[in-house]
């Protein structure tokens, strides 16, 4: 008795012309020809494929990578906000690791969107949905290939720049920027379009689209496998070079002429067969201390990139419909003709495609990349950064006044400070008039002009020396901007006592010093001889 879906096709195959082709991924169907009596048909194994290829536990297993996306997603979060709002020396942001975080981010998102959407993995019973037919399909798969362009691009970017800081000493400027922005997006954003209509993504295995097989290889795993070979050789080559420069230092006795200390890179003038060895090693030295996390982000980025490549390139060979795998794959198809057992054929199965723990394990380190971005580019100093910036905004900055300081400036409320212009040294501040001062003017008393005083008294209100002056140069022509403000607390029971450390008025010479040792003249200097003049 034939069943109403099988057709004539042997359990659990389905018989494809009891399924109109209308809607979902017509391609994705794992079909095969079987001939019985005159009549030949085609049967397919139910959908989805993974289910009967691998473990049924595949799907959950694989449903939990969402939730550690859902956790590594605002760890990615964190440091765009913090690269946004936080001054560069808590963050040290460069527009290689912004960009790199965003590609990561797009990734993180693919696995995140099966857990709000919940999508149906098939169209019909042996059809699987597309990007056409179900709308989360098209969002997580376009992510999951666009992060993937962009984290490449951006790390071929990464060791391309390196390499010529290193090898060639050349200073990056904003045309090698606005080239790597060009690029950057640019080459992702044209590789995505050409894909997604050449190609196209579908449910695959679990709740994530991947890209399909016809021309896959062609739009998409070769032109990344093209860049993620050129940034290891960019990569390599630049660590065997350092390599070289570090044994040539060994054995380099030459003097040095340049300064080995300091964190900054060196302005590169020297050519490479001008300077010593021990000099170049100096200089990779300091750009290795500070491109060491980018070095090694790139280094995993591109050992999983080319991990991914080829297991997902044997998955796709494995289930082209080509005589090799029909050949392949007839012991186990088969067994689940004959037996209806998928559990019971499972032995047969291996020998088509990668096993489950390679899938799995292509799964979890495409999920785990933003961890690894977190790690090594979350410095200590952006938390500071954050605990300052807290400080300054939330909590309310306090001025500390010494209790002294407030006693005296309730006595003397009368005291105000003036700010007049200068417009030579010989120039002095006025004292406020009575006029201004109110009740309070009997407190004040105009300043004595110089011509007042006596030659003794006179120096206690010369303005203070400029820097040239006392050095005996000459005068300088600008006031001092000492002469700028002033407060003026004078009263008729106070009384001036000039600091010991205060420079308004000349000062003696020291007793070590002689007159016969001076080495300048001030009357041909047309300096004022302050020193005979003091009393």
């Amino acid at each position: 008795m034939e069943h109403a879906l099988t057709g004539h096709c042997p359990s659990p195959f389905l018989q494809e012309t009891l399924f109109p082709d209308a809607g979902g991924f017509i391609d994705g169907r794992y079909c095969q020809q079987v001939t019985l009596g005159n009549s030949t048909l085609s049967c397919c194994l139910p959908c989805p494929l993974a289910e009967w290829r691998y473990d049924s536990d595949l799907g959950n297993t694989i449903h939990a990578t969402s939730w550690i996306s859902v956790a590594i997603l605002p760890l990615c979060i964190f440091l765009l906000i913090s690269y946004a709002v936080l001054p560069v020396k808590w963050t040290h942001r460069h527009y290689l690791s912004v960009c790199f975080t965003l590609g990561i981010c797009c990734m993180e998102l693919a696995f995140i969107i099966p857990l709000g959407a919940k999508p149906d993995q098939c169209h019909n019973a042996i059809t699987p949905n597309d990007m056409r037919s179900d709308l989360s399909c098209a969002f997580s798969g376009s992510l999951l290939l666009f992060g993937g362009w962009l984290v490449v691009i951006w790390s071929f970017i990464r060791t391309m720049a390196f390499h010529l800081q290193v090898c060639w000493e050349k200073v990056l400027g904003p045309k090698f920027m606005w080239a790597a922005f060009v690029c950057g997006f640019g080459i992702p954003a044209i590789g995505l379009t050409v894909m997604l209509i050449l190609t196209g993504v579908s449910f695959r295995f679990g709740d994530i689209c991947h890209i399909n097989v016809d021309n896959g290889l062609y739009d998409y795993w070769i032109p990344i496998m093209v860049f993620a070979v050129a940034a290891l050789f960019f990569q390599l080559s630049t660590m065997i070079y350092c390599i070289h420069i570090y044994l040539r230092s060994l054995f380099d006795k030459s003097a040095s002429t340049s300064g080995s200390s300091g964190a900054n890179l060196p302005s590169y003038t020297a050519s490479i067969g001008t300077v010593t060895a021990r000099q170049a090693y100096r200089r990779v030295r300091r750009v290795l201390k500070l491109q060491w996390r980018g070095i090694a982000l790139t280094s995993i980025i591109l050992g999983n990139v080319i991990f991914f490549a080829v297991v997902f390139i044997n998955l796709d060979n494995a289930v082209a419909p080509t005589a090799e795998n029909v050949k392949a794959a007839s012991p186990w198809l088969m067994c689940l003709a004959e037996t209806g057992n998928k559990d019971l054929c499972r032995e047969y199965a291996s020998a088509i495609g990668p096993n489950e723990a390679t899938l799995l394990a292509v799964v979890f380190l495409l999920s785990l990349v933003g961890f690894w971005n977190f790690i090594l580019f979350a410095r200590p100093s952006m938390f500071a950064g954050w605990l300052d910036l807290f400080r300054r905004k939330v909590t309310r900055r306090h001025e500390f006044v010494s209790a002294d300081a407030t006693t005296r400036y309730a006595d003397n409320k009368g005291f105000e400070m003036l700010t007049t212009s200068v417009k030579s040294p010989d120039t002095f501040m006025r004292s406020p008039s009575p006029s201004r001062t109110g009740p309070d003017r009997n407190a004040f008393m105009r300043s004595p002009s110089p011509t007042q005083m006596g030659r003794s008294d006179r120096s206690a209100f010369m303005p203070s020396p400029t820097p040239t002056q006392t050095t005996g140069y000459g005068r300088s022509p600008v006031a001092s901007p000492s002469l700028g403000s002033e407060r003026i607390t004078v009263t008729r029971e106070a009384r001036y006592v000039r600091p010991s450390l205060s420079f308004s008025g000349p000062r003696p010479p020291s007793s070590s010093q002689s007159a016969s040792a001076r080495e300048w003249d001030p009357q041909s200097s047309f300096a004022p001889g302050y020193g005979r003049e003091r009393v």
